[in-house]
């Protein structure tokens, strides 16, 4: 259907009640109007001013994909429904400090993460607020957490694939490890995307290479063996032991909880470390177990020096600290990832965890009990 023009025109406008023609706030607009103050914005953002916009938000690269591109056929949907109107995907990569990542210390690799996440989140806001402030509708999802948890464990609760827009815009390809890997800073970058509701004079395109050299280091970091050297991805082997104090690792733990007779019982269930640990995770941000996969990766033109110089000495000093620690690894019961844990990493204790995927045995009203499944 199509608007109403006057002469010159201009959209024409229903005439209003008197009650509400006669507010301050309704006058003010209509002032504004006869002025031509408040017009919209240009149907087409400019690519370089948007750039700039990034930029000087926080963001160390940024690049802009149509919601019709074809690798984006399964967002659109989830676009849509968060911000309607949807029409261009804005993709931002925050840089986060290698040797911080690279630490076998869990506080110092996971406060960087945390704050390099906050820093994206601020570049996100500032971007969708400069939008905003021009006459367009944008939006911002979070980078990582908080998200749709009333929709876990049945679908997806992540509003924008973040990893997905940056391959389509240009800014890197996935690699083995499922990081993204861009073709300058390597994989030591954070991603956040902002949705807004017009189109952009120049997109991003993929890139013709992959930033990966093939070197498997990731492969031989992982210490739950999700990551295959033929590409193949345990997810849940990875998501069971690095995410233990996310989501679903902490249904397990308020299990164990429940399930605990009384104070002894549990603490010959759950050490005083991990229980320590898990107060830690509810009260600063989670903590993330690994991340190793991510630090030992020596891609990207910034970081390709030191590994190129002395592949040994990067080994030495880089991938076997993290494989020499000693820590709990979090494994399901008759895993791949319990057996490749106890032969490859002997000195690293495996627990079995339920990982929380499957809900507590029910109890029949009656006085006898259904047999336990879990």
């Amino acid at each position: 259907m199509t608007a109403a023009r006057d002469t010159k025109g201009q959209p024409t406008h229903p005439p209003l009640p008197a009650k509400l023609a006669a507010h301050p706030s309704v006058r003010a607009v209509l002032a504004r109007r006869k002025t031509g103050a408040s017009g919209r914005p240009p149907a087409v953002i400019d690519a370089a001013w948007l750039r700039e916009l990034c930029l000087a938000a926080g963001a160390d690269d940024a690049a802009a994909v149509s919601l019709d591109h074809p690798d984006l056929a399964g967002e659109r949907e989830y676009a849509q429904s968060a911000l309607p109107g949807t029409r261009t995907l804005i993709a931002m990569a925050v840089r986060m400090n290698r040797d911080n990542c690279r630490s076998p210390a869990r506080s110092v690799a996971n406060q960087e993460f945390h704050q390099t996440d906050e820093q994206a989140n601020h570049a996100a806001r500032s971007v969708t607020q400069a939008l905003q402030d021009a006459g367009y509708r944008a939006l911002n999802p979070s980078v990582g957490f908080p998200q749709e948890m009333d929709r876990f464990p049945r679908e997806r609760i992540w509003v924008v694939a973040h990893k997905t827009v940056a391959v389509a815009a240009g800014l890197g390809v996935m690699g083995l490890h499922r990081n993204v890997i861009h073709p300058k800073f390597g994989s030591f970058i954070l991603l956040v995307t902002v949705l807004v509701d017009a189109e952009v004079s120049e997109y991003g395109h993929a890139l013709d290479y992959n930033p990966c050299i093939d070197c498997k280091l990731c492969v031989a970091a992982c210490p739950v063996g999700a990551i295959a050297k033929d590409g193949a991805f345990d997810a849940l082997a990875c998501s069971t032991h690095n995410y233990r104090e996310f989501m679903s690792g902490f249904t397990d733990w308020a299990q164990t909880v429940a399930d605990s007779e009384d104070a002894a019982d549990y603490r010959s269930r759950v050490s005083d470390s991990e229980s320590a640990s898990m107060w830690q995770s509810l009260s600063s941000p989670p903590g993330y177990k690994s991340g190793y996969c991510l630090a030992v990766c020596p891609a990207g033109e910034d970081v390709l020096d030191p590994y190129l110089d002395d592949r040994k000495t990067f080994m030495d000093t880089v991938l076997r600290p993290l494989q020499d620690k000693k820590e709990t690894l979090y494994v399901l019961p008759g895993s791949h990832a319990q057996e490749y844990a106890r032969r490859r990493f002997p000195h690293k204790p495996a627990k079995e965890v339920t990982g929380g995927w499957q809900p507590p045995a029910r109890r029949s009203a009656s006085t006898d009990r259904e047999p336990r499944t879990s």
